[in-house]
């Protein structure tokens, strides 16, 4: 009766659009797919096309588990007690938060899973729980992009703090150097965004990734992308490898 309640107060249009997207997706065969990438690689700008394209869920697991913390979920009170003691969560907990995350109906068809897992120890106990429910992960999209590109990528955005609008010096810089185009304010560069930081969140991820790459290249399910092309060009892979 309370889910029912809560529909009433859904608007028409919101109703109708979630229907036909809905009859859309019936027909999508199911996908499960992991990204792999460094940062700066362009995941951000293609999971949202593949997640509308094929009709899955978007799971990152910093949000899974922000908000199983926020709903007071069994599993989010264990995950906060851990935080609260400046523990880590274990691997287990965090695939118990994907494991309730699919239950959704959004998850229905499948779904994008970034930001994990990191270790082969976390694709073994991921790859367990699916095969529970007669599943298994389907392609792994490693997106690879050399590092100096990253570097020029990463090192030349530039952010408006008050708004949000992001620049960078090469490819899509402000009118005037250093200041944003709408509000004349000046620009700031993240704390993240310098050679210094980046070079030791590449090593991490290098050291980190390698060999989860490997484990799910023994099963042949590993899609190189050639991630530092022209987005349209990304998007088109990405349609070829998972058509």
């Amino acid at each position: 009766m309370a889910a029912a309640a809560q529909l009433e107060d859904v608007p028409n249009e919101s109703l109708f659009s979630e229907l036909l997207r809905r009859m859309k997706c019936a027909p999508k065969p199911e996908k499960r797919i992991i990204l792999v990438g460094p940062p700066g690689c362009g995941k951000g700008t293609q999971s949202p096309i593949i997640k509308e394209d094929f009709c899955l869920c978007h799971l990152a697991t910093g949000d899974m588990l922000r908000a199983a913390v926020a709903k007071q979920t069994p599993l989010g009170l264990q995950a906060k007690a851990a935080m609260d003691k400046g523990e880590l969560v274990t691997d287990d907990l965090v695939v118990g938060i994907i494991d309730e995350a699919l239950k959704r109906p959004s998850c229905s068809k499948g779904f994008i899973l970034d930001g994990f897992p990191r270790t082969v120890v976390q694709a073994e106990k991921l790859d367990a729980m699916l095969e529970t429910q007669g599943h298994k992960v389907d392609k792994v999209l490693n997106f690879n992009v050399e590092d100096s590109v990253l570097e020029e990528r990463i090192t030349g955005r530039w952010i408006h703090p008050g708004s949000g609008r992001s620049y960078h010096s090469k490819f899509a810089p402000p009118k005037v150097s250093g200041i944003d185009d709408v509000s004349g304010e000046p620009l700031i560069q993240r704390k993240d965004d310098t050679a210094e930081v980046l070079k030791s969140r590449l090593d991490a991820f290098h050291k980190q990734t390698t060999p989860v790459i490997a484990y799910y290249s023994q099963k042949g399910i590993v899609v190189d992308l050639q991630a530092e092309k022209p987005a349209k060009d990304v998007t088109s892979q990405i349609e070829k490898a998972l058509s």
